[in-house]
């Protein structure tokens, strides 16, 4: 089975290992990631999403990302929305997308314990639902 993986940017050193930690549980679950599409930040995770569950080869994608907390609700607004439009996007197009957002609302040190749960819990959440 093939998976996508859309990388938020914003954050990039920590969602690179993120990275890391889906591209092990991926290959633990006898997953092959065959497509990585780094992305500004969660925003445009949706459309990166849709382009690439149109592809045939693949059958399951993950977001991963960081929303970190701001001084304003920007942050919440943003996660409602991606979330919303990858729910969507997974009912669309019949494929499971495993979400690997942390956040919003993040704290600095929420981060770091959040990287390798998150990462291989979307990866699961996907092969999970494959069936």
């Amino acid at each position: 089975m093939n998976l996508g993986v859309v990388c938020g940017s914003f954050h990039k050193e920590h969602v690179e290992r993120m990275l890391e930690f889906a591209k092990d549980e991926a290959s633990s679950n006898n997953w092959d990631v065959i497509e990585v599409s780094w992305v500004p930040g969660s925003m445009e995770a949706p459309l990166a999403l849709e382009r690439m569950l149109d592809r045939g080869d693949i059958q399951g994608a993950v977001v991963l990302g960081i929303i970190e907390k701001g001084e304003t609700d920007h942050g919440l607004v943003m996660g409602q929305s991606v979330t919303k439009a990858i729910i969507e996007l997974q009912i669309k197009h019949n494929k499971p997308i495993g979400l690997g957002i942390i956040g919003p609302g993040a704290e600095p040190e929420h981060v770091g314990p959040r990287l390798e749960p998150h990462a291989r819990s979307a990866v699961g959440a996907v092969v999970a639902m494959s069936g």
